[in-house]
């Protein structure tokens, strides 16, 4: 019997009404795995290629031939609005067959909670957060809700494998399934996966199982991509030139005003008449480009066409914009973050426009993935944005880093189909407090044996040591967040309980709290997760250096420093690989011909390149500015860039008689140096060469909070998770030792 026979009719009935002529590849792989073993399963396969059904179709059949007494699937998805759009086709699907579909996270009405609390049945939709919620507020119905849960499928796997994020989710299911006495299996779902067997590891953690991943061969994709670069001014890189460059896709409307910001008039003048996407990399950027592209439409007296949608919006703004990207009848484009990245089915977009560069392949690959629907190629714009460097500025400030970065995302994935990796927390101390306070809130007292059992055999803490959890334990009762009983038995403290009892503290992402920026007694404005201290910022039009951060207060004191910070580094944490890193520098290397570089772009790159070779970028590390002062090009990872960073500062300042280290990260830092060149390789390498510890990479007194919950964990340990966890300190050396072969 072939999958589709093995299909329940009301399955196959869905596929005859929608005219599908025969099942994609990852549908039957998917039935052959799911009906012929009782293993997780891991199905990659391009956006838009079928894979909620590929895993739904047959365990809805499985559903029908031996109803669950329970919630027999939960489908976990990393956004609501990928809820809320999977809730409609699965709703579809199962409504002939009397399969309930329940949905729920915060934007749900609390009659359907209450209905599927007194009829736990079906599929049950839900965020990690919303999960988390339940396990400690609905504890004790735990067994009653999910006492013959059969899969767990998890959307979008992939972003949930770069964090704390999905350290939670695997430990929401692990306990889920101990209450309920219940061992689902699980079914991964993704489009951007590079490494596939690490996938189906993270996947099957702590489940018992192995992980079946089908291997499907993807048919020949064409992309429409384009890459524009423009300065913030009127003057651009090819005013002038000729250039061998990609020719114009479509002729400008010249709708933009005469006043208009170059890069933003382009999109507002090739967006026009269209249903696009602009994706930004942060929540202000968002709002700004929002505005802006606005005030344009309203210089020229034509009806606003854009949309706005990111975390922070209200349910019925985010809602509102989701509602007319579906409408196949609105020709309007919305601005946003990740929000609208993942999943969700958006009908027949007609491009995506990606200002500056994604920080990774994976973000690129999804933010592409979200046009080349009905029949559609993919299609993305890039439209990357710097000022014009003024006569004086250093070389390294002049290098087009976005334009590089852009470039190399895609290549890597051309040339080699490469993706991020897998980057799990080592030492996830932070979400450890968060899984310990999350437990003693569900279950009431618990004895430390009980608890430390009822945690530390969770999967996600097999690096967690009992003695790291006791000195976790005894920090926790000094602080009032867990409290002593008379007994003996630990419950929450009445500082716990603040934490506990907030919306919160379901999510272990930080949100988007503003902190308070002043210099004296002066008030400068607010920020977004502020950096650590001793880096940059810029507000009120100057540039500040950040002298302390005040978590508790959401206090940010600095002081006022000369120069300029990139805006890039003021966006959000930019967790960039090595590979890209390198890649960039190849791009700076060699004389090849991107053919979806436009005049602009092709021009700066030029640029870009002939200067890197005049002052040798492409080839030494390490570059004179002039007199004393240098510039380090280490090609760095961000986190291996941090690493090294630390290792000049603490280990070979003092012998190169380095000072005002300045790092632009993860791009190049510049200081001034009394040693040159030799002798900077010679100390390094016999620096690395030496055992180093690396917490002997944590300045003296130094808290590093990194993680959401890192201010409730004991100094030593958040010391600890971020020397030992955080900071690339192997992959740092590895490079230094290479540099030594320069000498």
């Amino acid at each position: 019997m072939n999958v589709f026979e093995r299909y329940a009719p009301f399955v196959r009935d869905f596929i005859y009404r929608n005219n599908w002529e025969s099942l994609r590849a990852i549908q039957a792989a998917a039935g052959d795995a799911i009906f012929g073993t009782e293993e997780n399963v891991l199905l990659s396969a391009s956006t838009a290629s079928g894979k909620t059904e590929a895993a739904f179709f047959p365990i809805l059949t499985l559903f029908s031939e031996d109803p669950p007494r329970s919630v027999g699937a939960i489908y976990i998805g990393p956004l609501k609005a990928l809820i809320n759009d999977q809730f409609l086709r699965l709703n579809e699907l199962c409504a002939e067959a009397d399969i309930p579909v329940w949905h729920w996270h915060g934007d749900v009405s609390q009659s359907h909670k209450d209905k599927m609390m007194k009829h736990p049945s079906g599929v049950l939709q839900i965020t990690p957060e919303s999960l988390e919620a339940m396990l400690i507020r609905k504890h004790s119905a735990i067994p009653k809700l999910f006492g013959d849960l059969r899969f767990i499928v998890i959307d979008e796997v992939h972003s949930l494998m770069r964090g704390d994020r999905g350290g939670q989710t695997l430990c929401l299911i692990e306990r889920l399934s101990k209450l309920a006495g219940v061992n689902p299996r699980r079914i991964g779902l993704s489009a951007t996966i590079g490494d596939l067997e690490a996938a189906g590891e993270f996947l099957a953690a702590g489940s018992g199982r192995g992980t079946v991943i089908p291997r499907i061969e993807a048919k020949g994709t064409k992309w429409r991509i384009s890459m524009e670069h423009f300065y913030i001014s009127d003057v651009q890189a090819a005013d002038g030139k000729e250039t061998d460059a990609l020719p114009e896709l479509e002729r400008a409307t010249d709708s933009a005003p005469k006043n208009a910001d170059p890069g933003m008039g382009y999109i507002f003048e090739h967006t026009l008449g269209k249903k696009c996407l602009i994706f930004v990399n942060s929540r202000e950027e968002c709002e700004a480009v929002t505005t802006t592209l606005r005030s344009y439409c309203e210089a020229n007296n034509e009806r606003d066409r854009f949309l706005i949608h990111h975390g922070n919006l209200s349910a019925s703004y985010r809602e509102t914009a989701e509602a007319a990207m579906k409408d196949e009848d609105v020709y309007m484009t919305t601005v946003t973050t990740a929000t609208l990245e993942l999943g969700i089915d958006i009908g027949r977009l007609e491009r995506a426009f990606q200002i500056d560069a994604p920080f990774t392949v994976s973000s690129f690959l999804q933010r592409m993935g979200r046009t080349g629907r009905r029949e559609l190629p993919p299609e993305m714009w890039f439209v990357m944005r710097e000022e014009m460097p003024e006569p004086r500025t250093m070389l390294p400030e002049t290098v087009p880093w976005k334009l590089l970065q852009g470039i190399a995302l895609v290549q890597t994935y051309l040339e080699e189909r490469w993706v991020e990796p897998p980057r799990l927390g080592k030492y996830p101390y932070s979400l450890l407090y968060h899984q310990t306070m999350s437990t003693l809130a569900s279950c009431g007292e618990l004895t430390p044996a009980q608890l430390a059992k009822r945690v530390l055999t969770l999967r996600y803490f097999a690096n967690i040591t009992q003695e790291d959890y006791k000195v976790l334990l005894r920090h926790l009762i000094d602080t009032d967040h867990i409290q002593r009983t008379d007994e003996g038995g630990l419950i929450v403290g009445l500082t716990g309980e603040r934490i506990v009892n907030s919306f919160r503290f379901y999510a272990v992402f930080q949100e988007n709290e503003e902190y308070t920026v002043r210099c004296e007694s002066q008030e400068l404005g607010t920020i977004v997760q502020p950096p650590p201290v001793g880096d940059k910022i810029a507000i009120a039009g100057h540039v500040w250096i950040v002298t302390e951060v005040d978590h508790k207060r959401h206090l940010v004191y600095c002081e006022q420093v000369k120069g300029k910070v990139p805006a890039y580094f003021g966006e959000c944490p930019g967790d960039i690989n090595t590979k890209i890193l390198l890649r960039m520098r190849q791009a700076l290397r060699e004389d090849m011909n991107y053919p979806y570089l436009m005049k602009n772009a092709v021009q700066r790159l030029a640029e870009a390149r002939a200067s890197a070779r005049t002052a040798g970028v492409t080839e030494l590390p390490l570059i004179n500015l002039g007199g004393s002062v240098w510039a380090l090009f280490p090609w760095l990872g961000t986190y291996a860039f941090l690493a090294l960073e630390r290792f000049l500062k603490l280990r070979c300042a003092p012998r190169l008689g380095l000072k005002g280290l300045d790092p632009f990260r993860p791009y190049f830092m510049q200081f001034s140096m009394k040693a040159g060149a030799r002798e900077f390789f010679e100390v390094l390498a016999d620096e690395a060469r030496k055992p180093l510890d690396p917490m002997e990479l944590v300045y003296e007194d130094e808290v590093p909070v990194f993680e959401k919950y890192d201010e409730f964990v004991p100094d030593e340990l958040v010391r600890k998770g971020f020397a030992y966890g955080v900071l690339g300190t192997d992959e740092m050396k590895a490079r230094v030792l290479d540099w030594a072969e320069l000498i």
